[in-house]
């Protein structure tokens, strides 16, 4: 079975993987550019037991709003009233390419956090996501699903 058809499958399947089975798979998918980023992209993440996980689930993260290279709102959450909104405390980002992993490819660096989150291809509308966090456990893995409607170049 192809690599992105595998990570698709465990999307479906509900995510619950280990951290190990997760990075295997991570690394068998191939860039992206940062340009495919552009719009806005709703979040999932996969049942590894690492501590973002819960983390991000008591904000109610939701995704992750792509501008431009230079502009990026990296968490959003739902609001009270159900709508997308940023969650301001995390702050901006922005994109770059960067060797992760051995693959250079479009990862979203934080402007005020230790934080990088590195990008692989699934599909035109999924991309895989590693966290890379300064001095916490490796291995967070979440996934992006475009949301409709939203243009895929900068």
């Amino acid at each position: 079975m192809r690599p992105e058809q595998a990570y698709l499958d465990l999307i479906k399947a509900g995510g619950k993987t280990t951290e190990a089975a997760a990075t295997e798979l991570y690394d068998q998918l191939k860039s992206i550019d940062p340009s495919f980023l552009k719009g806005e992209w709703e979040g999932g993440d996969f049942d590894t037991g690492h501590p973002a996980s819960q983390a991000l689930k008591l904000i109610n993260w939701v995704g992750k709003t792509f501008h431009n290279e230079e502009d990026v709102e990296p968490i959003i959450v739902r609001g009270e009233d159900g709508k997308r909104t940023v969650l301001e405390s995390y702050g901006r980002a922005r994109i770059r390419e960067i060797k992760f992993r051995g693959q250079v490819s479009a990862a979203m660096v934080y402007d005020d956090k230790p934080i990088i989150d590195h990008f692989r291809y699934v599909n035109e509308d999924t991309v895989a996501g590693m966290m890379d966090v300064k001095n916490a456990p490796p291995g967070y893995h979440f996934h992006l699903t475009r949301c409709h409607g939203t243009p895929s170049k900068m």
